[in-house]
């Protein structure tokens, strides 16, 4: 988790923002499912382009 994403939920916690909480969580979720969606593609975009130059 980046340091300035800590700082904000912390920053949010303390002075008990629970709109701010709130947003900060789904932006986590969302930034989370992004990321691993994304390093899913490439390494299957990885495994398919080492496959055909074996193929060749």
């Amino acid at each position: 988790m980046p340091v300035w994403f800590q700082n904000q939920l912390m920053r949010a916690f303390f002075q008990k923002d629970l709109s701010q909480i709130k947003l900060l969580n789904q932006f986590w979720y969302y930034y989370i499912h992004y990321h691993r969606e994304r390093s899913k593609a490439i390494v299957k975009a990885h495994s398919a382009s080492s496959s055909s130059r074996m193929n060749h």
